[in-house]
């Protein structure tokens, strides 16, 4: 199997397991329906366990974008092989999104709530608030990133680490998740998206591309500086990608603060009038 193929492949079972579980937590009349965050949260974590068992001996199962972007911009990956993985990824998750759509076909026509229909395919804020959202996506991928690589460092039994990877994206969405329903990859949710645009979904809604960028760019911040925190702490390789990176996250950090304390700030002062 090419290393294209295997990061399609596996990047398509990754969506099919990972955005099938969605669609039956959601959607009306499934046997899953209303069986909540944690059900999402352990489906996503065996979706990406599944996935690197079915191709990480083929391609190492990067099968997210800001992975691959984030090895390379560390050495451990080879640019010249990015954009092919990237392209593997993207069409995988694409043809990953088809196959949840139709595997629930006669649902579609049953749910009414279309934030509820994009949500198989994509990722969307619990509130809605740009630099905020965009630091979560930051954090979770910042996180992975890392984590993949404390788990490179370590042995394991033959065959364990896929465990211990969805082990890790299991932990990702428990704890972090819930601010922006966790893509930690561009590909997870544009090829998707785009996917709901396309499709024939029956009284489906807008797609949300006003947020689209968001577990767009996040994540591939969140990847490299995952990549290069990890080789400078911990390695001791300083790079000027890492200083850059730590003023823009910094930068973006004072930004997002600032912003929900003027969003206190102006709620406050309604409730004072209000009460006046």
């Amino acid at each position: 199997m090419s290393e294209f193929l295997a990061e399609l492949i596996g990047t398509m079972i990754l969506i099919i397991l990972g955005g099938g579980v969605v669609g039956g937590v959601v959607l009306k009349k499934s046997k899953a329906e209303n069986s909540g965050w944690i059900v999402i949260t352990i489906g996503w974590g065996l979706a990406v366990t599944m996935a690197v068992y079915a191709v990480g001996s083929f391609s190492g199962a990067h099968i997210n974008p800001a992975v691959t972007i984030g090895f390379a911009s560390v050495g451990e990956f080879p640019w010249e092989k990015v954009p092919l993985y990237i392209a593997g990824q993207f069409i995988g998750a694409f043809l990953g999104a088809v196959i949840v759509f139709l595997n629930y076909l006669p649902h579609w026509k049953e749910t009414r709530d279309k934030a509820s229909k994009l949500g198989v395919f994509a990722t969307g804020p619990a509130v809605r608030s740009p630099l905020s959202n965009l630091l979560s996506e930051v954090i979770g991928t910042f996180v992975l990133v890392l984590g993949l690589l404390f788990i490179g460092a370590n042995e394991f039994t033959e065959g364990l680490n896929p465990l211990i990877v969805g082990a890790l994206i299991l932990a990702i969405g428990v704890s972090l998740g819930g601010a922006t329903g966790y893509a930690i990859n561009p590909a997870r949710d544009l090829g998707p998206r785009i996917a709901h645009a396309l499709l024939p979904i029956p009284g489906k809604g807008e797609s949300d591309w006003s947020y689209a960028w968001i577990p767009v760019v996040g994540p591939i911040v969140g990847g490299i500086y995952g990549a290069v925190f990890y080789h400078a702490l911990f390695l001791g390789t300083y790079s000027i990608i890492f200083w850059l990176l730590t003023a823009a996250i910094l930068l973006l950090i004072i930004g997002a603060v600032n912003g929900e304390l003027k969003k206190n700030k102006s709620i406050d002062q309604y409730q004072k009038e209000k009460v006046i």
